[in-house]
C-alpha cells in the first residue's frame, strides 16, 4: 500500500487527468448541452480558466499539505488513536469504513459552504459558472481548498485513517466528481440506475441551477446515499431547462481568473 506523503498527490493526478481525458472527449463526441457549438476558442478559454485553478489548489495541497495528512495518519497508527483503531477492524473492513467515514464529511463539508455565509463566499466562485462542463469540477477558490486541507488533518487523526485509505477515497472521488460534473449525454436509463449509488451529471445539474432551492440540494460528492437519508435529494423531469450560473455573477470581470480570485470579497451586480 502507498505510504508516502506525496503518493496522495501522484496517484490522484494519474487517474484525475485519465479520467477528465476521457470526459472531454465524451463531450465533444456527444454534448448534453451545445453551449460550445461553433466556439470552440470560448470553449479553450473557459476551460483552461477551470484547469488552472485546479492546478494552483492541487499544488497547495500536495506542497502544503500532504507532509501534514501523511504525519497525521502515521501518528494515529502508531498512537493506535481514532475511531478506525479502537474498533480493531481487518484491513479491508476498515478501508471500506474509512472511505464512508470521509465521505460522510465531504457532504456535510459541502453542506456548510451553502449555510454558513462566511464559507458560501468562496464557495460561490464554484457555483458561478454559467457553463457547467468537466471542468467545472476544478473551478474552487483557493480560500475553499485551504479550509478543508486544514480540516482534514485532524479529521485523519480523530477518525484513525490510514494514508492508503485516503488515496483510495481521493481517487474515487476525483473520478466521480468530474464525471457528475460532465456535459455528457448520458442515456437516461443508465443515469437513472448509476444514482442509486453515485450523483450522476443529471443529478448534479441541478445543484448548480440559479434556482436557490435547487442550489442547496443533492450535495454527495461520491456516494449518493447521503442525500437520500438526510433529505436533499432532489430531480427535475428536463435538466436541459436548467440555467447553470449565479445571478449577478455573470460579468466578465467575474468570469477571468483575477475576479474568480476577488469572489469572496466582490459583490454581485444586481
Amino acid at each position: 500500500m502507498p505510504d508516502a506523503p506525496f503518493d496522495l498527490s501522484a496517484y490522484r493526478a494519474v487517474a484525475s487527468v485519465g479520467v477528465l481525458a476521457v470526459l472531454l472527449a465524451w463531450e465533444s463526441a456527444s454534448p448534453f448541452l451545445d453551449f460550445f457549438r461553433g466556439r470552440n476558442h470560448e470553449r479553450i478559454r473557459h476551460g483552461s480558466r477551470n484547469l488552472f485553478l485546479g492546478l494552483v489548489n492541487a499544488l497547495m495541497a500536495s506542497a502544503g499539505f500532504a507532509i501534514a495528512w501523511g504525519a497525521a495518519a502515521r501518528w494515529a497508527d502508531r498512537n493506535d488513536f481514532g475511531l478506525l483503531h479502537w474498533s480493531n477492524l481487518s484491513l479491508w473492513p476498515h478501508a471500506i469504513v474509512a472511505v464512508l467515514l470521509l465521505d460522510f464529511w465531504t457532504y456535510w463539508w459541502h453542506w456548510m459552504n451553502h449555510r454558513i455565509p462566511f464559507l458560501w463566499r468562496f464557495h460561490r466562485m464554484h457555483h458561478s459558472d454559467p457553463l457547467m462542463d468537466v471542468t467545472t469540477a476544478n473551478r474552487f477558490h483557493l480560500g475553499e481548498i485551504f479550509m478543508s486541507s486544514v480540516l482534514r488533518i485532524g479529521l485523519i487523526a480523530l477518525i484513525g485513517i490510514r494514508l492508503w485509505e485516503l488515496v483510495l477515497y481521493e481517487i474515487f472521488l476525483f473520478a466521480v466528481v468530474q464525471f457528475h460534473h460532465a456535459n455528457i449525454d448520458l442515456p437516461e436509463r443508465l443515469d437513472r440506475w448509476l444514482r442509486y449509488l453515485i450523483p450522476t451529471p443529471a443529478m448534479h445539474k441541478i445543484h448548480h441551477s440559479r434556482n436557490p432551492p435547487e442550489t442547496d440540494s443533492n450535495y454527495s460528492s461520491l456516494l449518493s446515499v447521503w442525500d437520500r437519508i438526510f433529505g436533499s435529494f432532489r430531480l427535475r423531469e428536463n435538466s436541459r431547462e436548467i440555467q447553470f450560473g449565479l445571478d449577478g455573477w455573470d460579468a466578465p470581470e467575474h468570469q477571468q481568473v483575477s475576479g474568480l480570485l476577488k469572489t469572496p470579497l466582490a459583490r454581485p451586480d444586481l
